[in-house]
């Protein structure tokens, strides 16, 4: 396919949005179309559970290239929990770097958001790209995520990410909120707009011992403010209600068009599997980006990248659930492919450090057991 065939094709996806200058969609608050349908929380309702490993960096992602023995490797990994929301202007960066290098046959490394928006922005700029990768989009890493917009989750320590880093950081999310507009559309859309509530019996701050940065003040114009409602706007059996409005991924369908896109414009996918770097510089392609996440702790040896462990219980989806909601340091998101429940800890420490990608039941009928009076006394 030529060089206008891949633009023409690409331009219906997120990349076309990338512009510094973009305006991004906004959300718009108003109350729910639709009475608040309770979720029905119960354990015989847990299709799966599912464990993440986030690859936390204190200086926030790697995002760079460097010489190795002759060939042009370009870093892209590193994002906590900010991957999915990150993707897009993270990998514009990465695909700057890439094309630095006069090769245009390149080798993108990982099948997860990362990758798959790499892949997808070099193929924009007329590369080959093939990519190369362990576990297919529906068995990596990314999808276990919960697929919230979340673009400062984890992403570093205010100490020691340098004074550069906020700056570089909004120009991701705002290009990535941009890209991310691009898909949005109805329930079963990659992209949809939902109510968010913060539910609470009364303050309660979280704690971190941690100085992880909070930088999502710096995007308040990308979002209206969310809206305290009265006792009788209140659905739930809870003293306090906020209600605002969040972009959530639908992960599967939305890597499922990601993956498509790219096949569609060129794109080869090898399924792969690398244990050292020698391993990748054997590839034939001289300019090779690597998006591995957490992959890259064993695979570049890179002991910077802390895991974070993440829990999900997938609930059976309930179509008339179109909600979000935070209380007691769980969360609940109602996703087309089913009803995330996560813990997510006491403090924002919850995780740091864990690496045990195996799953917890208990943890998970914890959560559950946790939210599940909101639901029984909701009104």
């Amino acid at each position: 396919m030529g060089m206008i065939g891949r633009r023409n094709l690409l331009a219906a996806g997120a990349a076309s949005a990338l512009a510094a200058c973009a305006t991004p969609a906004r959300g718009v608050l108003a109350p729910p179309r639709k009475p608040v349908a309770p979720v029905l929380m119960r354990a015989d309702r847990i299709d799966r559970i599912t464990v993440c490993l986030r690859p936390f960096r204190a200086a926030g992602p790697r995002i760079e290239g460097e010489r190795l023995c002759e060939k042009w490797v370009v870093h892209n990994y590193g994002h906590g929990g900010a991957g999915w929301s990150l993707s897009w202007g993270s990998s514009a960066i990465a695909v700057r770097e890439a094309l630095s290098a006069p090769a245009r046959d390149i080798a993108v490394i990982g099948c997860g958001a990362l990758g798959l928006t790499t892949a997808s922005l070099l193929l924009r700029e007329g590369a080959n790209v093939t990519i190369y990768a362990k576990d297919l989009p529906q068995d990596s890493r990314s999808a276990r995520a919960t697929g919230t917009w979340s673009p400062d989750s984890r992403i570093a320590l205010t100490s020691a990410a340098g004074p550069d880093f906020p700056a570089r950081w909004e120009a991701m999310a705002r290009a990535s909120h941009a890209a991310h507009s691009a898909f949005l559309g109805p329930r079963e859309a990659p992209v949809t707009w939902l109510d968010w509530y913060g539910l609470s019996d009364a303050p309660n701050p979280r704690r971190a011992s941690r100085d992880f940065a909070e930088l999502d003040g710096r995007l308040r114009d990308l979002s209206q403010p969310g809206q305290t409602l009265s006792r009788a706007e209140n659905p739930f059996p809870t003293a306090t209600a906020r209600r605002s409005r969040s972009m959530v991924f639908n992960i599967a369908i939305y890597a499922q068009r990601l993956l498509d896109d790219v096949r569609r414009a060129g794109a080869r996918v090898e399924i792969a599997e690398f244990h050292e770097p020698a391993d990748i510089l054997r590839l034939p392609h001289e300019t090779i980006v690597n998006c591995t996440g957490y992959g890259a702790r064993a695979l570049w040896r890179d002991e910077s990248i802390i895991p974070v462990r993440g829990q999900i219980a997938w609930l059976i989806p309930q179509p008339e659930v179109q909600y979000a909601l935070h209380y007691r340091n769980i969360l609940v998101v109602s996703r087309a492919d089913g009803i995330v429940v996560q813990q997510a800890g006491t403090s924002d420490d919850w995780g740091y450090g864990d690496d045990r990608e195996i799953v917890d039941r208990s943890e998970a009928l914890a959560a559950m057991a946790t939210v599940a009076p909101l639901f029984r006394g909701m009104r």
